[in-house]
């Protein structure tokens, strides 16, 4: 569903349009002095019906945000990539 409101409003109210947008799947065309402008949608939505991109990819990554690994800190990332390369270094297997 797409739902029409003037800058304005998605100004005050961003928030709302947000959780609206993400929770169920809402679309918002934003017009300024009438013409619109831009459009608001979920991360969800866009990766679904915008990006293209096989399927398989889509679930992915919806599947590692809903597990919050899209989380990971800067450190926790050189981690992992430093525990790889050691491991690959001693001839080993990465687990």
């Amino acid at each position: 569903m797409t739902t029409l409101i003037n800058a304005l409003s998605a100004r005050t109210q961003f928030g709302r349009i947000m959780n609206e947008a993400e929770k169920k799947n809402v679309r918002f065309l934003v017009s300024r002095r009438g013409k619109p402008k831009v459009v608001i949608l979920g991360v969800k939505d866009y990766l679904k019906n915008i990006v293209k991109q096989p399927k398989l990819m889509t679930k992915i990554q919806i599947s590692a945000k809903e597990a919050g690994l899209d989380r990971l800190r800067d450190t926790e990332i050189e981690a992992e990539i430093k525990a790889f390369r050691k491991t690959r270094k001693k001839g080993g297997r990465a687990k």
